[in-house]
């Protein structure tokens, strides 16, 4: 017998025997996990215990490739920009989706918190935004600090009535913006340029615990975007056009399908001032990336 034959008979037949005891279990293998494991993100999204719809479907194993490295004499030139994600906006209502069993059944934020509590990524304080100090999980948890509520108190002996300020537990809908730091560098060797994210933190109002009035914005936390990048690739992101055709975190970020807005660049900024304080911030922030797109394009004429 011809080896060619001989080894696709043997190929042929293990194909059989394969798909023979996969007809055995009309079940199939559960789809219910949730970034790689079967623990959601938080404490009350539950998976379901029957394949809820009529799609067969498979886990989903997603895995992010390393972006290569830049050698500093290919780097012809370097800047950096702090941008800023509204998860307000309509391009941005992913970030605020409570989430399913791909999603990692909970909201983009709790996906952060969990990761750093399950210890797959480290967060940083906000003293500065160069990852500088590392947060332990006692002051990660205050980092996220719950907000203030006012409880009524009533006496059943005397029926006084107090009030009592209590601090609830932390709501996703408080982070309302994302900040990211990214790297714009003119690779010579690939004559291109690249624009890599650095870091991550999410962005918690604050209100007054006595009248419930906005106080201020502010970061809650650092993240590394390299480290937080391989934790995104195992959840996807929610698709309000198709379920079935979904990205993962890891994709959306790369590919850049968010909106922003630039607060800050070093571009011709040696006080480093940030944009969003001024009246014309926006417009101050699109000159900044306007004068990259110039730089970059000044490469090629060269």
């Amino acid at each position: 017998m011809n080896i060619f034959k001989k080894y696709g008979v043997v190929f042929g037949l293990t194909l059989v025997s394969a798909l023979s005891a996969f007809a055995q279990d009309p079940q199939g293998t559960d789809p219910a996990t949730i970034g790689g494991s079967d623990e959601p993100v938080n404490n009350i999204w539950k998976p379901s215990l029957v394949k809820d719809g009529v799609i067969d479907r498979v886990p989903h194993v997603n895995r992010a490739l390393e972006f290569s490295r830049i050698r500093e004499a290919d780097a012809a030139w370097a800047s950096r920009v702090w941008r800023q994600i509204d998860v307000r906006e309509k391009q941005n209502q992913a970030f605020i989706y409570e989430g399913d069993e791909y999603t990692g059944g909970g909201a983009f934020i709790e996906i952060l918190i969990d990761a750093v509590k399950k210890g797959k990524v480290a967060a940083y304080g906000v003293l500065d935004d160069r990852f500088t100090t590392a947060l332990d999980l006692e002051q990660f948890n205050q980092s996220m600090g719950g907000t203030w509520d006012t409880v009524e108190k009533v006496d059943i002996n005397t029926g006084e009535i107090s009030y009592e300020i209590t601090r609830k537990e932390f709501d996703p809908n408080s982070v309302t913006k994302y900040r990211l730091k990214e790297d714009w560098v003119f690779d010579r060797n690939t004559g291109r340029l690249r624009v890599q994210i650095v870091g991550l933190a999410p962005i918690k109002d604050h209100y007054s615990p006595e009248t419930n009035e906005f106080l201020y914005s502010g970061p809650m936390f650092w993240l590394f975007y390299p480290d937080l990048r391989k934790v995104l690739a195992s959840y996807e992101v929610y698709n309000p056009l198709n379920n079935l055709s979904r990205m993962t975190w890891a994709d959306y970020f790369d590919n850049r399908y968010f909106s922003s807005y630039v607060i800050k660049s070093d571009v011709n900024n040696p006080t480093g001032r940030d944009f969003a304080k001024g009246l014309r911030g926006l417009e101050e922030g699109e000159r900044a990336i306007e004068a990259l797109r110039n730089k970059e394009d000044d490469m090629w004429a060269k």
